[in-house]
């Protein structure tokens, strides 16, 4: 079926999205026909407001609307040690479990030769700076169970161990299976992963 020029417009826009196909993408631009202007103002509006407002913490790399996000700010929380992820997305699974109270560090994607990316396309200098920080402890990868994952944990546990070797360095390991993503495993696996980490060196 052949779509008026502005709704094929939409459709094609929609279809940018990760997991959008022709047909999901033509479903949600004829649901935003139905939409109330005011609401199709609204959802431009936040899509916009995202775009302008949302940055990289300074400290960590997680999302955030400020210098620093709210769990870097977080006083309350356990400054001793750290937990990298390898997404913004990892780090809110992580927190749905409330068993972890400490701070994050985000990396923002994976070690992928493969694919062009290597440790200097990471947010891994910040990462170096709060290793001098004598508060802290341990460090837990929490980067997923796939070959990617794994070649940024043993490339991040020889550097860490390299600048303080101080620090123990611990990985996520029992109740994920291999090749699963943190973001999609459910709160009791996740649990079971972090109080199965295991030291790495």
């Amino acid at each position: 079926m052949l779509y008026p020029k502005s709704l094929n417009t939409v459709i094609e826009q929609l279809q940018k999205l990760p997991g959008v196909g022709q047909k999901t993408a033509e479903r949600y631009a004829l649901s935003l026909l139905n939409f109330e202007l005011e609401d199709v103002n609204a959802l431009k509006d936040a899509i916009e407001s995202v775009k302008l407002n949302i940055r990289y913490c300074e400290q960590c790399g997680n999302l955030t609307e400020t210098q620093k996000c709210s769990i870097c700010e977080d006083t309350q929380r356990d400054q001793s040690i750290i937990c990298i992820v390898g997404q913004t997305t990892d780090a809110i699974a992580m927190e749905k479990t409330a068993s972890y109270n400490g701070l994050y560090h985000v990396l923002n994607g994976l070690i992928s030769p493969s694919k062009g990316i290597l440790p200097d396309d990471l947010n891994i200098e910040s990462l170096k700076h709060r290793l001098t920080d004598e508060y802290l402890k341990e460090i837990i990868i929490a980067t997923n169970l796939t070959i990617e994952g794994d070649t940024t944990s043993l490339y991040l546990s020889k550097l860490i161990n390299s600048l303080n070797p101080n620090i123990i360095v611990s990985r996520i390991a029992q109740g994920l299976p291999v090749g699963g993503h943190l973001d999609y495993a459910d709160d009791l696996t996740i649990i079971k992963a972090l109080e199965g980490r295991n030291k790495i060196l």
